[in-house]
């Protein structure tokens, strides 16, 4: 029976090298891309039958999507035709499924920041601000006959809710943001960007993480979210903890009235 042929283009991913080189090469879903990669060798490889490129296309047919076409000739140094010493269909092995290929370098005209990452780096300011504007003012009871102090709950100021809640409230956002980042990285071609579910561990841990993967695809370019992470970080630091002092010396003094 002859598989129906379908217009549905073939999903970016590694294929043979269309020029024999023995490699596999990058498919960006449109065109061949330069960058090629040579899989280690898998135990239990089994030789590949003189139709293995033939199944292979018929598979990609079958699934609704197009094999990528064969290289134009002399392009990246072959002859553009399937079937090379050690490729599919030709004389070598089969060298099994691919595991953990590499990820290919984006464009250099490819953004590599947005505004959703940058609001999921400079977010906490937002708590930052109103730790700094919460002038607690506290006030002691003496409970008891034996008049045990203790600190009046309303020293905890409409301010202190706000703080609580904004916490809670960057922490859901910041999640959001972060699916939205990494939707927008796989839109720009950024292959297996860094999971957004990681910033349920917290904002910190996505930026990092995401930073990493986007510098191994963007060489030297990727990094400023944790540089900007890093400062902030220092910067709270220190506020909080000269306001962590201004609040237990007015507590201590509150204690000795």
């Amino acid at each position: 029976m002859t598989v129906p042929q379908h217009n549905t283009p073939t999903p970016p991913g590694w294929y043979p090298d269309p020029s024999g080189s023995g490699q596999l090469r990058w498919w960006d879903g449109n065109a061949w891309t330069g960058n090629a990669w040579n899989p280690p060798a898998q135990a239990g490889a089994g030789q590949a039958g003189a139709g293995q490129a033939g199944a292979a296309q018929a598979g990609a047919a079958q699934a609704g999507a197009a094999w990528p076409p064969a290289a134009r000739s002399g392009q990246y140094g072959g002859t553009g035709q399937y079937g090379g010493p050690g490729q599919y269909g030709g004389t070598g092995h089969y060298m099994g499924p691919v595991q953990s290929a590499p990820r290919p370098e984006i464009s250099k005209q490819t953004p590599v920041y947005n505004p959703f990452i940058w609001l999921v780096t400079l977010l906490p300011v937002i708590t930052l601000i109103i730790l700094l504007l919460w002038n607690p003012v506290f006030h002691v009871r003496y409970v008891g006959a034996r008049r045990v102090p203790t600190l009046d709950p309303s020293a905890f100021s409409v301010p202190y809710f706000l703080l609580v809640i904004s916490a809670w409230l960057i922490y859901g956002v910041s999640v959001l943001l972060s699916y939205l980042d990494w939707q927008k990285l796989q839109r720009d071609g950024v292959v297996r960007p860094f999971h957004w579910a990681w910033a349920f561990l917290g904002a910190g841990v996505y930026v990092v993480g995401r930073s990493v993967i986007v510098h191994k695809v963007a060489p030297q370019r990727g990094l400023a979210p944790v540089w900007a992470l890093i400062g902030l970080t220092a910067l709270s630091l220190i506020l909080v903890s000269v306001k962590a002092g201004s609040i237990v010396s007015t507590l201590a003094k509150a204690m000795q009235m």
